[in-house]
């Protein structure tokens, strides 16, 4: 049975040059008839260096249904490829953001954004038709700051669907657990979205590597809960930036050495956190 994603895979990893016209024209197209003057929701698509993924991230964000009117822009952080060129012919308004950070690009956005809601978006991942629609219905509850979604990733000759799928049940398990003191943690940036006027009240983090969005969540719990969508049309498909090139074998062994060392952390609430010295952009 095709997956929802597959025809995008086709261009997925593929230099902007092999990317047929007629796809590129379609895309444009479709992101034109989804913008609004009057967003509820601000779709920011953040890319630096993705000309591989971009094109395919956009051709499936123009075939999303969403009963809400979305604008969706983009932010470049000063890429070096063609990433630039790629925002140029889909149409949609996009940023230069010359900082480097998820949290610079991020904030740049959130600075032109015009929704009453914020979708983090990143380029090398794709969302199914009704990810946008159901994370609003979710966040329009009362009582709901911020949402996060379910992902998974796109399975290759070196990651099998199973190895994938029951990877992906053990990382969801332990999330789950750790949601319930420390929901922030389990945010994941890929699939976060929130309330842009609780979030234009808080800073950015853009003196960190990552975790700029569990930053952002753990700002935003004054405001409300954060919402965990679990419904499976709402999970995102990725690469494999959390995996890398190991096996998925060897990479659940990793997370679990890592998540071990201060496991104290999932019995127990905060309101604040120490960064690690690596994990500083200073010290990058």
């Amino acid at each position: 049975m095709a997956n929802w994603y597959d025809k995008y895979l086709t261009v997925y990893g593929k230099p902007f040059s092999e990317v047929p016209q007629e796809i590129i024209e379609c895309t444009r197209a479709g992101l034109a008839r989804l913008q609004s003057e009057e967003p509820m929701a601000s779709i920011v698509v953040i890319a630096y260096n993705e000309e591989t993924h971009l094109q395919a991230c956009l051709w499936a964000l123009s075939e999303i249904r969403c009963k809400y009117p979305v604008e969706i822009i983009g932010v470049d952080n000063d890429s070096k490829d063609r990433t630039a060129e790629i925002y140029e012919k889909s149409g949609i308004p996009y940023y230069t953001e010359y900082q480097h950070s998820c949290g610079y690009a991020r904030r740049c956005g959130l600075q032109h954004s015009k929704g009453r809601f914020y979708f983090d978006v990143d380029s090398d991942t794709l969302y199914p038709p009704q990810y946008y629609e159901i994370m609003l219905q979710a966040m329009l509850k009362p009582g709901v700051s911020c949402a996060s979604a379910r992902y998974g990733f796109i399975p290759d000759e070196n990651h099998s669907k199973l190895s994938l799928k029951l990877f992906e049940m053990a990382r969801d398990f332990f999330l789950w657990v750790q949601h319930f003191k420390r929901p922030e943690l389990s945010v994941r940036g890929l699939v976060f979205a929130y309330n842009a006027d609780y979030g234009r009240k808080e800073p950015y983090r853009v003196d960190i590597i990552r975790g700029e969005d569990g930053s952002m969540a753990m700002n935003l719990k004054k405001y409300g809960k954060i919402k965990f969508v679990r419904d499976s049309r709402c999970k995102a498909i990725t690469g494999y930036g959390t995996i890398g090139e190991q096996s998925v074998w060897q990479s659940f062994c990793n997370h679990v050495k890592i998540q071990m060392k201060g496991i104290g952390r999932v019995f127990h609430k905060t309101d604040h956190y120490e960064d690690s010295d690596d994990n500083l952009v200073k010290n990058r």
